[in-house]
């Protein structure tokens, strides 16, 4: 793992604008800067991206926003202001990427569409993240994490198995996954650029994003078939997969996949070789429907065991298993710990701890520059536009920054 710090990185020279908020577009052009891209993120004034308001968990700062708002540069700008509009172009010029997730429309509005800025910048990149996309009948819809994890069918094969026990996801899955597809979408625009000499549209919307992460559960239920049911922690149609008590208090996560883990699960650590060849469990399919039978049987075993013991079985047998871990847990993994995935940022909080981005690459090291302060580089980027101290004393006291 030969990481340098100084060595170039993939996107170092590419330049990105975002008028963003939440998490989607954060998201992703958090992403576009570890690889080195220069991200000056457009806030309102005085307020800011609304994230910054969400809590006061890390030192006083949100945790949705020291997370996604790392290596960036914060210019305040009033865009509906008299003046932010020769801003925005300016920046424009000198831009590769535009990323906007305002509300729906509101970008066109203020001639960011990508059909109004080609004609003047042909080799920008425009990236609109929003809820369900351009045209349809929900185009125009306001769009929420929560929101789409329902519209998607997230929430009906989520939580657990009675009838009104379904549960979100713990994190924004769904910005999650908008966000990396508009990443991803950005850097395959790039990639075409390099060929073409020209930019393009990026139009991601969090509904396809999340119900493309539900390939498995719609093709389940393929043709009217009945959806994969809620099954909590557990696996909805692989079983035993899940979690079971220990009878020290703990938990212990274990995953069967196949029939030989299936036998070696029943030889090793169940010390029940009989039960391989029992008729109710002989496949998947019959362990699963018979679920409520087998797991009895499991627990009734490890019901005598410490969950160390229980993992040094299935270590032994070479079953699957996991730690059922809380955040303190994470925090302090053995892992992460172990490959040296944390680091220091600083903040307008101070040093606070963050993870290196998945993906080692041998030959450059992430960026993990600060978490910027609202505004905190208003006055820089506007004199490098060209802007003189009167003039921005001026934008100032009209709050326009």
């Amino acid at each position: 793992m030969n990481q340098n710090n100084n060595a170039t990185r993939p996107l170092d020279g590419i330049t990105v604008v975002s008028l963003e908020h939440a998490i989607a577009a954060p998201f992703c052009t958090r992403q576009l800067a570890d690889m080195g891209a220069r991200v000056i993120k457009i806030e309102r004034p005085e307020v800011g991206d609304f994230a910054r308001g969400y809590d006061t968990r890390t030192n006083g700062l949100a945790s949705h926003f020291v997370w996604s708002n790392r290596s960036k540069e914060s210019l305040a700008l009033d865009v509906k202001a008299e003046g932010a509009s020769r801003v925005l172009d300016a920046l424009l010029a000198k831009a590769d990427v535009l990323v906007q997730n305002l509300a729906p429309g509101a970008a066109a509005r203020m001639g960011l569409s990508f059909e109004t800025l080609r004609v003047r910048y042909p080799r920008l990149i425009v990236c609109d993240i929003s809820g369900y996309g351009e045209g349809g009948p929900y185009s125009d819809k306001k769009a929420y994490d929560l929101l789409i994890q329902s519209e998607s069918g997230f929430l009906s094969v989520t939580g657990g198995a009675g009838e009104n026990e379904m549960a979100k996801a713990g994190c924004s899955i769904a910005d999650i996954a908008a966000g990396m597809y508009a990443y991803s979408g950005i850097l395959s625009a790039l990639l075409l650029r390099g060929r073409t000499g020209l930019g393009s549209r990026v139009d991601v919307s969090m509904l396809e994003s999340l119900a493309e992460w539900m390939g498995f559960p719609m093709y389940y239920a393929y043709d009217g078939a009945q959806p994969p049911p809620r099954a909590g922690a557990s696996h909805a149609t692989i079983y035993p997969y899940g979690p079971f008590p220990a009878g020290d208090g703990g938990a212990v996560m274990l995953g069967l996949q196949n029939e030989r883990e299936w036998a070696t699960f029943c030889d090793h650590v169940l010390l029940m070789p009989s039960l391989k060849l029992d008729e109710r469990f002989c496949a998947n399919v019959k362990r699963s429907a018979n679920r409520k039978v087998l797991r009895q049987i499991i627990v009734d075993t490890f019901a005598d065991l410490k969950a160390a013991e229980i993992v040094e079985r299935l270590d032994r047998a070479q079953i699957a298993s996991a730690n059922v871990n809380d955040m303190a847990g994470l925090w302090n993994h053995p892992q992460l710990k172990a490959r040296k995935r944390w680091v220091q940022i600083d903040s307008p909080a101070g040093l606070l701890p963050a993870m290196l981005p998945p993906g080692i690459n041998s030959a450059f090291a992430p960026r993990m520059d600060p978490v910027p302060a609202l505004g905190e580089h208003s006055e820089a980027i506007l004199e490098e536009l060209g802007y003189t101290a009167e003039s921005i004393a001026q934008m100032k006291r009209g709050a326009v920054i």
